[in-house]
Order: structure tokens, then sequence, then C-alpha cells
């Protein structure tokens, strides 16, 4: 049995009055933009196979046993995603509402819903960045995520959202409050998260719908910390009108990896996230004592923003958050970023000094400002960089046993940006990446993709120059007096300073004529120095 989910509705006429500073926005009967959820009509199996896997599921599979192998069809394969994460981690995020209605102006927003017979509304305040306008805007969530100085000095707008207005804290499953329970009913299945998704949803709908004169229609961001990073990360997947996701130390329920965290010491059980506050699905109950069972994981909530940007922002000092879990979805999200041609689009920072839970860090302050710029102005570049904390730097090869694809197709328009994070296979382009590595049938050829005060990203591309299949790879090279290895993806290696030998993993071995894999590496010590002496050798 197949079903359609989400299906979008028809437009409306829509009124608008704008003067002064002040937009009222009128939508009768409403329906959201098909931008909200693209894959909106692909058909979902009404039911699956139980799963038992206790590495990272494979993005790329879809349910019908094949894998994607086009921009296009990711687009199915993520609905089908969608689909899995509502039934059983998040509940269900309900189609587009009958009508909304509302207001923006420069100090606030008005939301007024009505659906199924029922009506409820709620309203967030607007803070304005210096200049003239129309400005691009980041929703906060609970006044706790981004630095809202560095928000605005970017250029953007602060959107202030009290997600309690919508989903209340502090009930029992069955009793659940708030503006999306005054609709849907207080024993509705869907946790906190989603219904503080659905209100950032309703919030762009009217932003959408104003015109312009306040808020630009085209650049919306989101952020949190904490419980309001678990819900800036949701609500980011979940709206593909969201330009920019940015949570902030989201532990358990956010970011990090739900098979990670049940192995991660110290980190928040799934059974203790679950039972705090209603903020994940009814359904994920289930779950708690087996996440193997579960059919999604959150590098596949990852996966569901791309290519559109995110900057994961985590704390490696509180171990309640799990870190660990965090960077292992983080890099598994970004192989559906490389595997779209959009690695840049991704970030991720847990490389940090101060250990206060959701202080404003000045090692944020760079990157935030360039996400913003990119994915928001449209100016500059995103920043496109991986720092993560050595003491809380997980392994994504010992998480997975799938390959990432390279996608064909053109996918879409692609936020600027021209840095790549880590990954597994080098999508086609035309410029090659400097070195001169040779060995038996494959050359290696390194580069820095971003440097820092003490540290550098390294990555190195495989290329087989020969007729037939690779089977097997070693890159051996030298790295310079005090550099230092301190995370390594998608290779095994042998030391970690001086003399280093980097093989393949069990899964990117097998490497077709004309083809490449990389490897990559975060590493203490000065980058003016490449590693030098780098060769390829083949069994």
């Amino acid at each position: 049995m197949y079903f359609h989910r989400h299906r979008p509705r028809a437009w409306a006429a829509a009124a608008f009055v704008v003067a002064a500073s002040l937009v009222t926005t009128t939508l009768s009967p409403r329906a959201a933009s098909a931008d909200e959820h693209n894959g909106a009509d692909c058909a979902v199996p009404g039911s699956v196979p139980p799963v038992s896997e206790s590495l990272l599921p494979d993005p790329f599979t879809k349910l019908d046993g094949t894998r994607v192998s086009s921009k296009a069809e990711w687009e199915c394969r993520r609905a089908e995603i969608h689909e899995l994460a509502e039934r059983s981690v998040y509940g269900e995020k309900p189609a587009p509402p009958d009508s909304v209605t509302g207001t923006v102006s420069s100090s606030d927003i008005t939301v007024n819903v009505t659906d199924q017979g029922r009506s409820t509304s709620f309203s967030a305040s607007v803070d304005l960045p210096s200049g003239s306008g129309p400005f691009p805007a980041v929703i906060v969530y609970g006044g706790f995520g981004a630095d809202t100085d560095t928000i605005k000095a970017a250029g953007a707008a602060v959107i202030s959202y009290d997600p309690f207005t919508v989903g209340a804290e502090g009930t029992s499953r069955n009793n659940k409050q708030g503006a999306f329970y005054d609709i849907y009913g207080s024993s509705s299945g869907t946790g906190l998260l989603m219904s503080w998704a659905w209100g950032t949803s309703r919030i762009i709908d009217v932003i959408e719908q104003s015109g312009g004169g306040v808020l630009r229609t085209d650049g919306t961001g989101v952020t949190g910390c904490s419980r309001y990073g678990k819900g800036a990360f949701v609500a980011g997947a979940f709206d593909q009108r969201i330009d920019l996701t940015m949570p902030v130390e989201s532990g358990t329920g956010g970011v990090p990896a739900f098979r990670g965290i049940a192995q991660e010491s110290g980190s928040q059980p799934l059974d203790s996230a679950y039972g705090e506050q209603p903020w994940l699905g009814d359904a994920f109950g289930s779950y708690t004592g087996d996440p193997s069972a579960l059919p999604v994981d959150t590098h596949e909530i990852v996966g569901m923003i791309a290519p559109r940007g995110l900057f994961v922002m985590e704390n490696p000092h509180v171990e309640w958050l799990g870190a660990r879990s965090g960077s292992v979805a983080a890099l598994g999200g970004a192989e559906v970023y490389k595997a779209l041609g959009a690695e840049e689009n991704i970030s991720y920072s847990s490389d940090v000094q101060d250990g206060t839970h959701c202080a404003t860090r000045s090692e944020w302050r760079g990157p935030l400002r360039q996400s913003i710029e990119a994915f928001l102005l449209g100016t500059g570049e995103a920043p496109g960089v991986f720092r993560i904390s050595p003491g809380k730097a997980g392994d994504l090869s010992g998480w997975r046993n799938w390959r990432t694809p390279t996608l064909t197709g053109d996918g879409g328009e692609e936020p600027p940006g021209d840095e790549d994070p880590p990954g597994d296979e080098d999508p086609p382009g035309d410029e090659e990446p400097p070195g001169d590595g040779t060995g038996g049938v494959c050359t290696a050829d390194y580069r820095t993709v971003n440097s820092w005060s003490g540290g550098f990203q390294g990555e190195v591309t495989v290329r087989n120059d020969s007729a037939g299949a690779l089977d097997g790879w070693a890159v051996d090279m030298t790295l310079a007096s005090g550099q230092s290895i301190s995370n390594l993806w998608n290779g095994e290696s042998t030391g970690t300073s001086g003399s280093v030998t980097v093989s393949n993993t069990p899964w990117n071995g097998t490497v077709a004529a004309d083809s490449t894999v990389t490897f990559g590496f975060t590493a203490t010590g000065d980058s003016s120095t490449e590693p030098g002496g780098i060769t390829c050798s083949s069994p």
C-alpha cells in the first residue's frame, strides 16, 4: 500500500495591505508553498519491514531496496526519510492548514491559524538590524541560540519565537497544550519538537505572503540552543523554505545519532530524553531500549537539510550533550551533501574552549557570519568547515557499511561556497587538487581544506588511473614536525605523526577505472607546511 503525504493545496488569492512598517496578510483557504516539502507527492510505502541494524542506515537505499543514483531521485528518497522520521521519531507534521492570516511589522509578527474547524493564534517579536530593509531573518527559539549580536551585525533581523506558546513543556503526553494542540488535540502523538517546527512554518507562511516590505521572503534561518537546538534542527529538516539551520548544543533528540547515544558513556540516555519532556513523538518510546530497530537515524535528518545551509555547533565539555555522537551524525549527513555536490554548505564546530552550556563562543562568530552572508544575504562564501574536538571525535568508518554515490543531474540551484567538508567520493569537476603523488596504479593528491590557529583540515583524493578496477589502496605521507592527526575519516591509519600510512576502509577499497575516493583528517600543528612524500599504491 502506498499513499501521498502532505499534498499542497492550491494557492488562493491573498490580499496585502502595506502601510509604513506594517504588513497585513490574509490567506483563506491557506496552503504552504510547495517548497515546504518538495517531495509531498512522492509515493511512500504505508508499511515497511522491521529493522535491526546496529550501524547507521544507508541514506541512499530506497525502501524498495534500490539505491539512489541521481539528484532527481534523491527528492523522493528524502520524502521516504521524512515519512519514516515522522512515524518513528517526531510524530506527524500535519498537512498545510486551511487558513493562515497574520501581520508583519518592524516589531512583531502575528499568526492566526484555522484548520479542521479549529482556530488558534500566537505571535513573535522582531528586532531589525541597522540599515534599510527588507531584511532576511533568523528565527531564534526561546531566546537561546546562535549569537544574536553577530546575526544582526551580519545584516539579518532576529525573530524571537517562544515555542512554548505552540507546544508547552511540563505537560503529560496525553494532555499536551499550546497552539498546535489547540487544533490537533491534546492527545496528539506529535511531540513538542515537531509542534514547534509547525509553528516556525506558520511564521514563514506569514512572512512569505507579506510582500517583503519589512522582512525578505527569500532568506530565513532558524537557530536554538539545548532543547531549542533540538527544535531548530527539526524545523530546518521539515521545512525546505528554511535557508540556514543552526542548532547549538542540541543533545539527545537533536543532532547526535540515536545509535551512538546508546553507546556513548555520560550522554543523556534515550529513555531520559523521551521522558524528560514530550519532545519526541509518542511512537519513539518503542525504540528507547533498542535504537537498532529505528528505520532512520539523525544523520539522515541532517541529509534532509541538504543542500541548504547547515551550521552545527556542539559543546564537547558537557558529557550529557553527546558531542561524539553529534560528530558521527554530522559526518554521516555530510555524505549526503557530498553526493549532491554541495559539500561546502555544511559546517560543524565542536573544537571550542569555553564549556559553559549555551555560551556565546568566539570560535563560532566567524563561520556564523559567513553562513548568514552566504545563505541569507547571497554574498560571500559558505564556511564549509569541520572543526571536531579531538576529545569528542566520532569515527564514521565504524558506523557504516555503505558507500556514498556520486549522484548525477543538476539537482537545482546550489548556494555559494567552495570548501569541502569530509566525504567519501569526489563528485566530478573541472578542477584537480594539487599534488604529485604516484605509486602503483593510483595517484594521491592532497589539499588543505581549512586552517585555524593551531590546526588544519586536510583531504586526500585517491584516483584510479588504470584501465581496471582498483582493489584496495594505501597512501603514504609524511607530516611536518609538530603536526599530528587528531581525527580521520574514510580511511584507516597507522600512526598519527611523522610517516603515516592511510589505507582503505572495507567499503571504499574498490575504485572503478578513472574514479576517485577521498579521505579526510583534522590535525594539530602549523598548516603552512603541507604533508610531503605523498604516494599511493595498490596490491
